[in-house]
């Protein structure tokens, strides 16, 4: 009853009422503080520096690499933007793939907008180069959102580089917000609707940050009053956005927040009506506001007409007097949305994070987008473009491979690596094999997975979809690769589902053992040849077939039980407890650690080391204890030819090379090599190195990967040599 009540008096205008009051209070304690400040200085004997006296942020000084938006509009007007030192490391390089090719439209269905809002944003995703939370937020349920905005309360929200990566890799657009709020919003409204010059270039400017950092439109948020004189310059801005935006990167999207209307109040229409259909008409789409009754989607579809799918009704998963109550009814929405066959625009899905959801993240995260995914039933495809290549990281874990061999068990994240992700589904109870990520157990690259456990009986299988998509296959036959780590009887294949243009369907097994008893539940049987890893436990099962004229649309893993007696190849399960427990006969454990699809022709083909030109720059030392060192770089490399080479991610190691008679002979293989992170740009900032006294040399290696998963040998990569000994200037501390 309570909750019902609240419901009822609390809606947005209350909430933007009540913020008012705390900013204004906010900003009369600071003046305050500083007024007591001033008026009682420091004595002699106080610390003379302290964080809240920290030096402000200065971007153009070089630091770690960090995502962060623009706030005024002088300084999107400046363009110092492009002058900050963190610039060049927020581009994304990632292109967006859609339906086989680089995209440029959305589907043409109804479809689901999801509108970031994690706690104000810039969290553990501003480190661009990788943080240390391995609870990080993070989203992986890509399959089934069209649309992703970034979204926080300044003026200008540039999306973090790793949101735009990971998001165009499953082929998903990407947004960045503008937004006017407050006083200060009235006041940059005030300057950008000046003139219809002045509205143009705001427009340019923003269409430059865009196309420059490789996302893909913008929301436009005005959530202040405006005079009806200003609605004019309102209509030229946000007209020249979207076509500014489409011609520089086709299939741009501009969508208008349901808030100012065409008189120039600031009044929530809750749907699409006259009041803010003229926005609508020049741009992209409209997010409406999400306190909309029962029948306002289908009287905003009408308006829309046969732009229906271009009006995405909001949905705050908060619940602040939200249509079916948003949290773990959310679904509530999603079902009218559904039967209305209008688009949907989720916000703040961050609240299982936020709020703690039991039991715990992972477990939360699945099963509340699980309910979304049984209300949509609407699942993308993935674009079926060769070669294909997972590792099921999911951007945050507790330790790092490459090629099965540990490199690092610190903890991360690091949306940016986050690999194509599986349709796991949401299974139930009855089933006798737990399938998930397990990001604490063994993997084969990066630090993700998928784990296969429970209880198995002979002579039985089980099997899961883990992908779905369209790859038309020609004459060439296609060779696939996977790599599992298993106990002794546990066996792992894929199943492969093929459709022929007749609609002839084919299911055909990849396994490493013969399965006769029930070998006829497929279509085909292929015996992939094993072989060990380059590290021990892993096997790389290989095989190839030639399916002309045939679609591949499903990848399911098949577990089983192998006859076979215990392989020495394979690992011996680990227990869980240390009671000495014995495991039980049916007892199944299996890793799947990585999947590839490419044509049997494909080969990565690396340039030379020598192709590379290599370069060190802000070079600054500061001495440390123990007559150490520390050292802070920026790495840069490009192709001296000038060509781009088709690169996911780069991987850097360090050698220091310890000081002894004859020199350092340049021979990598004799030292040790320290995993330092990875790098989705050609430029890696080291920060803070600590060079232990002795060290004569070191060497950053610069570790090629391919779009097919490979990577250069250490050996055979790019690299920077930088002598301890050089004439730099060491900074006393």
């Amino acid at each position: 009853m309570i909750t019902q009540l609240l419901r009822t008096y609390i809606n947005r205008e209350f909430l933007i009422y009540v913020r008012n009051i705390l900013r204004f209070l906010v900003k009369t304690i600071r003046s305050l503080n500083l007024f007591v400040t001033m008026s009682n200085p420091k004595s002699e004997t106080q610390p003379q520096t302290s964080a809240s006296e920290a030096p402000p942020f200065d971007p153009t000084e070089p630091s770690v690499p960090i995502s962060y938006p623009i706030k005024t509009l002088q300084e999107l007007e400046s363009r110092s933007y492009f002058e900050s030192f963190h610039y060049p490391f927020n581009i994304a390089t990632v292109p967006l793939l859609n339906d086989g090719f680089f995209s440029t439209s959305l589907p043409n269905r109804r479809r689901l907008l999801v509108c970031h809002d994690m706690a104000g944003g810039y969290l553990d995703d501003k480190w661009i180069q990788g943080g240390n939370n391995p609870d990080a937020y993070s989203i992986w349920h890509w399959h089934l959102i069209d649309v992703f905005v970034y979204f926080s309360h300044t003026l200008v929200t540039l999306p973090p580089p790793c949101w735009t990566n990971t998001a165009h890799r499953h082929g998903v657009k990407v947004l960045g917000t503008f937004i006017t709020e407050w006083d200060e919003g009235r006041a940059a409204c005030d300057a950008l609707l000046s003139t219809k010059e002045s509205a143009q270039m705001y427009a340019e400017r923003l269409a430059e940050l865009a196309v420059n950092l490789g996302f893909d439109g913008w929301l436009i948020n005005m959530e202040v009053n405006l005079d009806p004189g200003q609605i004019a310059n309102m209509k030229e801005f946000v007209d020249h956005l979207s076509l500014t935006m489409h011609s520089s990167v086709p299939g741009s999207l501009v969508l208008w927040y349901d808030s100012v209307t065409i008189d120039g109040k600031l009044n929530w229409q809750d749907q699409l009506n006259e009041y803010n259909k003229p926005f609508f008409d020049i741009c992209d789409g409209i997010f409406v506001n999400y306190t909309w009754k029962e029948n306002y989607p289908r009287l905003s579809a009408a308006v829309a007409g046969d732009r229906k799918f271009d009006v995405y009704m909001g949905i705050d998963v908060f619940g602040r007097n939200t249509y079916g109550g948003g949290q773990w009814n959310a679904n509530v929405a999603l079902d009218l949305l559904r039967k209305d066959d209008i688009s949907a625009a989720i916000f703040a899905p961050g609240w299982i994070y936020e709020t703690k959801q039991a039991p715990d993240f992972e477990t939360a995260q699945n099963s509340w987008w699980g309910l979304v995914e049984k209300s949509w039933g609407v699942l993308r495809n993935y674009a079926g473009v060769l070669p294909f290549y997972t590792n099921f990281d999911q951007g945050r874990g507790y330790h790092i491979s490459v090629d099965g061999d540990n490199v690092s068990d610190a903890t991360w994240c690091n949306i940016s690596c986050q690999g194509f992700q599986p349709l796991l589904g949401f299974a139930g109870p009855t089933n006798s094999i737990q399938v998930l990520v397990d990001l604490k157990e063994a993997s084969y690259s990066g630090g993700g997975n998928i784990t296969f456990k429970g209880s198995l009986e002979e002579r039985t299988y089980f099997e899961r979809k883990i992908f779905q998509g369209e790859f038309l296959l020609n004459e060439l036959p296609i060779h696939f690769i996977y790599s599992v780590k298993s106990d002794g009887k546990s066996s792992l294949g894929l199943k492969l589902e093929f459709t022929s243009s007749s609609n002839k369907r084919m299911s055909v097994l990849l396994t490493s053992r013969a399965l006769n008893h029930f070998s006829s539940k497929f279509s085909k049987v292929i015996m992939t040849s094993e072989h060990k890893g380059f590290s021990h436990g892993w096997v790389i099962n290989e095989g190839t077939i030639a399916m002309d004229g045939y679609t591949l649309t499903e990848i399911h893993a098949v577990c089983y039980r192998s006859d076979s007696p215990f392989n020495g190849m394979r690992w011996q399960y680990r227990l869980d407890g240390n009671d000495g427990t014995v495991a039980s006969p049916s007892d199944y454990f299996a890793v799947l650690g990585h999947v590839t699809i490419k044509a049997a022709d494909y080969k990565s083909d690396f340039p030379m080391s020598s192709s590379w030109l290599v370069d060190g720059k802000y070079i600054k030392w500061t001495s440390g204890p123990q007559d150490s060192k520390t050292l802070s770089v920026k790495i840069s490399w490009k192709l001296k030819d000038g060509k781009s080479y088709l690169c996911p991610k780069y991987n850097l190691y360090l050698v220091k090379v310890p000081k002894q008679a004859g020199g350092y002979q340049g021979k990598t293989s004799e030292h040790v090599k320290e995993y330092l992170g990875v790098a989705q740009v050609n430029c890696f900032y080291v920060s803070d190195l600590i060079v232990p006294y002795g060290t004569s040399s070191l060497k950053f290696i610069i570790q090629v990967c391919s779009v097919d998963g490979t990577v250069q040998d250490l050996d055979e990569s790019p690299y920077y040599d930088l002598d301890d000994e050089d004439p730099y200037i060491v900074i006393r501390m």
